[in-house]
């Protein structure tokens, strides 16, 4: 404070620069935004000047002065230099707006002529026709929309015909209309196939949909020729991802016959794809030629493996585990001798035809040169309680790397996961190291029960009392699963069988309870499918295949039999030392050759493996 003259001064701070920056920028904003709102406003402005006189020049029949007003806007946007900076917005705007006025008149008119049979009234036509390329514009895209329906079925002739009656000669649209009117015929001839060729693309069948549209490219001219080169170039933007995407699976899970086949499409209709052509590289490489095989087929059998030898034949030996199974060991060496012998994998089911579910067609049973056909069928791979005692898994399981490994204890107690303690993950894992043992990534079958769990685990409330009855005989706690429990199971089942039908494995059924079928009658082999139906194909999804449990079978004429192939069971295998098949009626039959411990000391498998070099040298028995 300062005095001057005995008056005492306040003096006041400078106020700092920032506010004055901020008042400056608040006071550029409201200017900024009162330009914005004057600019708005005066084009609001001229927009409601000019549309008021467009509409009244229609109102007026002024069809010369509308199309007038029309032109001069268009003029200014066409016309406007390449370096002009000058907002056209309202221009446009204006267009779009007697555009949608003049279009909702004239699609009036097009509604009533299609659907009432309408014949345009002098004043309709004097419309239309005064309105020059602004109604025409629209009117030539309906005549070529119609067209395209009438193409794809959508219209029928005598509607389209009449259509184009009302419509041609009108002087704006004459020049279009006529030939179109033209093509009329050659759309109908093309119809069948390029209708074939939309519903093979709505399916997602893409290879296919080419062939079609080519085809039709290549036999038609005009309006159908360039519909089916335009859709052509879409199904090709369509296709591509998940055509890559599908080869790339079938190269991951060594279906190399199949991706060769895919690839070969796929690098025709994308010649100048350098990823198609290295993964089609990929595919040939691991392929050869393929001719027609008519001897013999080889059908092996195992049940689950015994995954810890010192629990099997030490800690809880019993005479049946030595009987009834293989160990690992003895697996992967039978594995090796087959396919040093030239054995490839085939499915079953690629010998016949299945299309009909009435009868079975043969069809050439197709090999790679050199090779001869093998099926292993994986039995009762179900995981009843007593196994996991004796040194065998209880239950299959997925790894972090998603791979189907076996579960077991081992015998100082420990829970061991592994794809080397099943056979599922060896026959897996010795594919990946050698891919033509498989033809075109085909593991194997692998056939199930359901009356105590599947792979292992409880999917059915009917389930609890047989698997709680084989615990408790095991000496093992029993269980009291939730609802919960048993849905979680259920999902973790179907994330199993995903991966193993996704990965070569095939499903097929042992009958819900293992049951002796030949033994049985009628009524109970209908219950005790129909459970296998309900609990365990609810899960697998359709299969073909029925294992019979220890060989005992239906001859095909049997009203059992016939009741099993009416639930779609077309393939059934028996039991047999010696490689056999025979057709019957709807049905064809193969015996399997069972490997355990009693048939490697008993049976004399010398043409698939010589057993000294495959004995377990831990059984407690000797050859």
């Amino acid at each position: 404070m300062m005095e001057f003259g005995g008056n005492a001064v306040r003096m006041e701070k400078p106020r700092p620069i920032g506010t004055w920056v901020l008042i400056f920028l608040g006071f550029a904003c409201i200017v900024a935004l009162l330009a914005v709102m004057i600019f708005v406003s005066n084009s609001n402005q001229r927009i409601a000047k000019i549309m008021p006189k467009f509409e009244a020049a229609l109102e007026k029949r002024d069809y010369a002065l509308a199309l007038s007003m029309y032109r001069d806007i268009n003029d200014i946007i066409i016309n406007k230099d390449p370096g002009d900076t000058t907002d056209t917005s309202d221009e446009y705007e204006i267009l779009r707006q007697m555009e949608d006025t003049v279009n909702e008149r004239v699609r009036s008119i097009e509604d009533k002529i299609r659907y009432e049979r309408y014949t345009p009234t002098k004043d309709d036509i004097a419309f239309l026709e005064g309105l020059g390329e602004l109604s025409g514009a629209r009117m030539t895209i309906w005549l070529t929309g119609l067209c395209e329906e009438f193409l794809l079925g959508t219209i029928e002739k005598p509607t389209l015909t009449f259509i184009f009656q009302q419509i041609e000669n009108l002087s704006n649209l004459s020049a279009a209309a006529r030939p179109l009117r033209t093509e009329v015929d050659q759309i109908e001839l093309s119809k069948g196939d390029v209708q074939t060729a939309e519903s093979l693309f709505a399916e997602g069948q893409y290879i296919e949909t080419v062939e079609h549209f080519e085809y039709v490219i290549k036999t038609s001219s005009g309006f159908v020729n360039e519909y089916a080169q335009r859709r052509l170039e879409e199904c090709k933007i369509v296709m591509y991802q998940p055509m890559m995407e599908k080869a790339d699976h079938l190269l991951a899970n060594f279906k190399y016959y199949s991706a060769e086949e895919l690839l070969s499409d796929l690098a025709r209709i994308f010649p100048e794809d350098q990823v198609i052509q290295s993964s089609l590289y990929l595919a040939t490489s691991n392929t050869s030629h393929v001719e027609k095989y008519s001897g013999p087929i080889e059908v092996i059998c195992v049940k689950p493996l015994i995954s810890d030898v010192k629990v099997a034949f030490e800690t809880n030996y019993t005479s049946s585990t030595d009987s009834y199974y293989l160990t690992t060991k003895e697996f992967r060496k039978i594995l090796e001798s087959l396919y040093a012998k030239n054995y490839c994998l085939i499915d079953p089911c690629t010998i016949v035809d299945l299309s009909n579910p009435t009868f079975l067609n043969v069809v050439d049973t197709m090999l790679p040169e050199g090779k001869k056909p093998l099926v292993i069928i994986l039995e009762d791979f179900s995981y009843t309680a007593s196994r996991s005692t004796i040194g065998m898994c209880q239950r299959l399981v997925l790894n972090d790397m998603g791979q189907v490994c076996g579960e077991y204890i081992s015998a100082t107690g420990q829970t061991v996961v592994s794809r080397n303690s099943e056979a599922v993950g060896i026959l897996d894992a010795f594919i990946e190291e050698h891919p033509d043992f498989s033809y075109n990534g085909v593991k194997g079958v692998i056939s199930m029960t359901g009356y105590q769990s599947v792979f292992g685990y409880v999917t059915d409330d009917d389930q609890v009392d047989d698997r709680n009855s084989a615990l408790k005989n095991a000496g093992l706690p029993e269980i009291a699963p939730t609802a919960k429990d048993i849905e979680d199971n259920r999902n973790t089942v179907l994330a199993i069988i995903d991966k193993l039908k996704d990965s070569g494995w095939i499903m097929g059924s042992s009958t819900y309870g293992f049951i002796n079928a030949n033994h049985c009658q009628l009524d109970t082999i209908t219950n005790d499918t129909q459970k296998w139906l309900d609990q365990v194909g609810s899960l697998t999804g359709h299969v073909d295949i029925l294992v019979y449990p220890n060989g005992d079978f239906i001859r095909g004429s049997d009203p059992r039999c016939k009741y099993l192939k009416d639930e779609g069971f077309r393939l059934f295998f028996g039991v047999g030392p010696t490689p056999y098949f025979t057709y019957g009626d709807n049905y064809i039959y193969f015996d399997r050759c069972m490997l355990n411990g009693d048939t490697l000391r008993s049976v004399d498998y010398s043409r698939l493996f010589d057993v000294n070099e495959v004995y377990d040298e831990n059984r407690k028995k000797s050859r």
